[in-house]
């Protein structure tokens, strides 16, 4: 291409061309308020793991074991955490394929404090270590909730050697595929230029670009499946996880036969209060802008917890003749459960209506179904966490629809975006093969990491070691010296 030099009105009219395109495709913005709204979620996102979920585990375990699984969360915090800096957040999100990101940011490379990183608003962006640090906090928690599976029987050097293989192979596939994509601004300015585009070459060539930049995103996002907190990323991932362990290292001794009461469940109601208090930062914090969104998630994250925890306890009144506080709390975390995928996309009515769903639901596997098949789950990771994930996951695809008081879902090719048409049988089948495809890939996948752990260090403590509690014999330390 070549250029003439412009002369007289030339010159101007230069001048007014590049203003225009300056501003279209003009820099995005750090907004402070959502940058500090972000940092808070982030701090509360740890929350809900330690001393959250480490407490609820730990009290519902008995004493004898109750450090072994404070170490396990804690352990996994921290390994998680250095693994997410070094390699983790440049696998799960940058560009490289439609499984997997690439190495670009590895070692934190190019992430400085100046980088930015999208929102869901076009021009409204967040600082990228304070994004960076909120995925990890999720990248933390997913493998810490696998742990209570198989509570009180596996060996502290096979988790040691188990989460960091899991969170590479399974964690960070996940996370790439359901929620890696270019962000609002780049799609938009693709858009605009091929709006602007004048002649048959140019809207060829920004239709190119376009399509390029919307390729440029997870396989399972691409499929239009939509996850607002991580019900397929964290929550069925898992899940099934932890069936899978809980299968294959098989049941604690004296299951069924000898009592496994919980020990505090004090410390357990502490745990769920916290995880309660921490899920705002968790649901309201994945809108990424302090704004209505956010608002709306939070509200669903009232609504459904409290309807769910009811659900659950009334429902058990009615079968077992009395209500149960491990029942009330159990309840809350299946809601919570729930309304994480849909906690920015439903209407606060629906969220109601999830939460009451979802209560029964998994009641009925943590009791009906777990009692029928006789596997030994030792925390319900995969009653609440797995089943109320698809529940959540699935519910968010109807409860997306605006006609039902729902969010709808953004389409960032319109000028200005806007709510896209709603397509029930579209968006079902997006949500079944996101939550199919999660249940493959870690269900699989996390059967042949069991069998490698298996083979180096072994998985499951001895009997011996065992009936004497693992805090003892892994930790040689004691939750309770009286």
């Amino acid at each position: 291409m070549t250029f003439k030099r412009p002369y007289g009105a030339g010159l101007a009219a230069l001048a007014v061309g590049l203003f225009a395109a300056t501003a279209a495709y003009a820099e995005p913005t750090v907004n402070k308020g959502d940058n500090a709204w972000m940092l808070t979620s982030t701090v509360l996102v740890l929350l809900m793991t330690i001393p959250g979920l480490a407490l609820f585990y730990g009290g519902l375990v008995r004493s004898k074991n109750m450090l072994s699984v404070l170490m396990q969360v804690f352990y996994t915090v921290c390994v998680v955490t250095v693994i997410w800096a070094v390699y983790g957040y440049s696998l799960a999100f940058t560009g490289g394929s439609d499984f997997i990101g690439g190495f670009s940011k590895a070692f934190m490379m190019g992430v400085t404090t100046d980088s930015k990183a999208a929102t869901f608003s076009v021009d409204a962006n967040i600082s990228e270590l304070v994004y960076m640090c909120f995925q990890m906090t999720f990248a933390a928690i997913t493998p810490a909730l696998i742990v209570g599976a198989f509570a009180e029987r596996m060996k502290f050097s096979a988790i040691a050697l188990f989460i960091p293989l899991w969170v590479t192979l399974i964690y960070f596939p996940i996370a790439h595929m359901v929620w890696y994509w270019p962000g609002p601004d780049a799609i938009q300015d693709a858009a605009k230029a091929l709006a602007a585009a004048t002649d048959a070459a140019a809207k060829t060539a920004a239709q190119a670009k376009l399509d390029e930049i919307n390729a440029d995103a997870g396989w399972i996002f691409k499929k239009g499946a939509i996850d607002f907190a991580g019900g397929t990323v964290v929550h069925i991932n898992a899940g099934i996880a932890g069936l899978v362990g809980a299968l294959l290292i098989g049941k604690r001794v004296g299951y069924g036969k000898e009592l496994m009461a919980p020990h505090s469940l004090t410390m357990s109601m502490i745990g769920a209060s916290l995880l309660w208090v921490g899920w705002f930062g968790f649901n309201a914090g994945s809108n990424l802008e302090a704004n209505g969104g956010a608002a709306l998630a939070m509200t669903n994250s009232f609504v459904a917890t409290a309807a769910a925890a009811l659900s659950w306890m009334f429902a058990e009144w009615i079968v077992k003749g009395h209500p149960s506080v491990l029942g009330v709390i159990s309840g809350a975390v299946a809601g919570l459960v729930a309304v994480t995928p849909a906690a920015g996309f439903s209407g606060v009515m629906g969220a109601i209506v999830l939460g009451l769903v979802v209560g029964m639901v998994c009641l009925f596997f943590c009791t009906v179904v777990k009692n029928a098949l006789g596997y030994d789950d030792s925390l319900d990771v995969f009653g609440v966490h797995c089943i109320g994930g698809i529940v959540g996951a699935l519910g968010t695809g109807i409860l997306v629809n605006p006609a039902l008081g729902g969010a709808g879902i953004i389409d960032y090719t319109a000028i200005p975006p806007k709510v896209a048409d709603y397509d029930f049988a579209a968006q079902m089948i997006s949500q079944i093969e996101a939550v199919c495809t999660t249940l493959v890939w870690s269900g699989v996948g996390s059967a042949i990491l069991y069998k490698v752990v298996d083979v180096i260090v072994g998985l499951r403590a001895n009997v011996e070691s065992e009936r004497e509690g693992l805090d003892i014999t892994d930790h040689t330390e004691r939750a309770y010296n009286m």
